[in-house]
């Protein structure tokens, strides 16, 4: 029983693991917890290994092919096709295993630790930028309420709030009650 492809079916506790011989015919199905998955594949000679390019996908692969294993990674709408009964962990570490032996599959490239680095802090700034926007849009709406009008972008609220709030609107179209006024809330 020589196991040549591997689908791994990711998860947060329990991993699927289905495994075929060079005939395509299964001769492994087995679940793993996280804690397994390591001591498995060291144990394992080494093999072609697909996954779905997920959370924890990349730093899987690496971990595998510090093994000696070619690890695969897969975009799920690409696996999705080879999945042949119900949708659970079992049936998708199959899919895996078949979609990753096409020769037409397309994998998506395994990031190192600088590139994941660099991508979650254009995420993290990204994140930061929506809730700024938001922040700015709120504040622009709930001013528009008392008839303060401000313009978009954000370097036009920077300019006019504190304005705003230290006259209460009077110099501006509106006029704010003292409760909105007041930044004692805010800080």
């Amino acid at each position: 029983m020589k196991i040549t492809t591997v689908g791994i079916d990711l998860a947060k506790n329990v991993f699927q693991v289905h495994g075929v011989d060079e005939r395509g015919k299964a001769v492994l199905k087995k679940p793993l917890k996280r804690e397994q998955v390591a001591p498995f594949f060291a144990n394992l000679p080494p093999c072609l290994i697909g996954m779905e390019a997920c959370g924890s996908a990349h730093h899987w692969a690496r971990k595998l092919e510090a093994f000696g294993h070619t690890v695969k990674l897969m975009a799920p709408q690409f696996v999705k096709p080879y999945v042949k009964t119900n949708k659970n962990d079992a049936a998708d570490a199959e899919a895996i295993c078949e979609a990753v032996g096409r020769p037409n599959m397309r994998f998506v490239p395994i990031k190192n630790g600088e590139q994941q680095a660099i991508l979650a802090m254009h995420r993290a700034r990204q994140g930061f930028v929506k809730a700024r926007t938001a922040q700015a849009n709120q504040i622009r709406g709930l001013l528009a309420e008392y008839g303060i009008i401000i313009p978009q972008g954000i370097s036009h609220i920077a300019k006019r709030l504190p304005d705003i709030l230290e006259d209460g609107g009077e110099r501006t179209a509106g006029r704010l009650p003292p409760i909105a006024a007041s930044t004692r809330g805010i800080t």
